[in-house]
């Protein structure tokens, strides 16, 4: 895509605005506001076109606005995920910029480039990207039944998800979710398969998703990830994940597949 760099408004200027500090995002009414900069009041404000949204330009102000700064979970009920991804974008560009206002290397100023997404020095001439942290999904099928845990921090929240988890250094994605399963339940899993993927800003990863069968173990915990985690059957569920994100689907399909065992008897 096109990248600008950011400038003061002159007024005039039209399309979404996504006005992002300390990652969250500026939802007056609970939606993204669209008009005249001048209406809204950002004339003077700095600015950088960072991409298109239903057909008009969305601007980037990196500024907190005090009231309705929410979190951009929100957003996930839309009926475009676009919208998501797209004020994904903008807070995590928003929280690169106010992370890189200095040379990590020789602590001079650095400045925005406009050919593409990062930060500049001046002075020593590095270059800074935005850090996308690679992680994985995945859901597992045990005949019927999905294995859902619930996870620490979801505890007050009693949200019951699959797992998850980040890859380290050296590892194949499905190498990650092989070693993420066994860490978190030691069970060993079987018949990975890529679903999909999600950027998901909280605050700068990349979900890749999978589904899983069960191979062999019994299920013991890692308190330090996991609350509980259990067999359910794809009619008896806990409370789980909203539609919208990647875990849901993921759940949804791994129903599908516990149906058709049901309705075949097969694996």
């Amino acid at each position: 895509m096109n990248i600008q760099q950011q400038f003061n408004l002159i007024g005039s200027e039209i399309g979404y605005w996504f006005v992002s500090a300390n990652g969250r995002l500026w939802l007056p009414n609970g939606e993204v506001p669209v008009g005249c900069a001048k209406e809204l009041g950002f004339t003077n404000q700095r600015a950088q076109p960072i991409g298109e949204w239903n057909g008009q330009v969305a601007w980037l102000i990196c500024h907190d606005m005090k009231n309705a700064m929410s979190s951009i979970r929100s957003l996930l009920d839309s009926s475009d995920l676009s919208l998501f991804n797209m004020a994904g974008r903008a807070v995590q560009l928003s929280e690169f910029y106010r992370s890189h206002k200095y040379c990590g290397y020789c602590g001079h100023e650095m400045y925005i480039s406009s050919t593409e997404w990062c930060c500049m020095c001046a002075h020593c001439k590095e270059r800074y990207y935005p850090q996308i942290s690679p992680s994985i999904i995945v859901a597992i099928r045990h005949q019927n039944k999905i294995l859902l845990a619930k996870h620490v921090r979801h505890n007050k929240d009693n949200l019951y998800t699959v797992l998850a988890g980040f890859t380290e250094i050296g590892e194949t994605m499905e190498t990650a979710v092989e070693r993420e399963v066994f860490e978190e339940s030691k069970l060993k899993i079987k018949n990975v398969r890529y679903i999909g993927s999600q950027p998901w800003p909280f605050p700068n990863s990349l979900m890749m998703a999978y589904l899983a069968d069960y191979d062999s173990g019994e299920i013991i915990v890692d308190k330090n990830e996991l609350v509980e985690a259990n067999w359910y059957h794809y009619t008896q569920l806990p409370k789980i994940p909203e539609y919208g994100t990647i875990a849901r689907r993921l759940i949804e399909e791994t129903i599908a597949l516990c149906r058709e065992y049901d309705e075949l008897g097969q694996n």
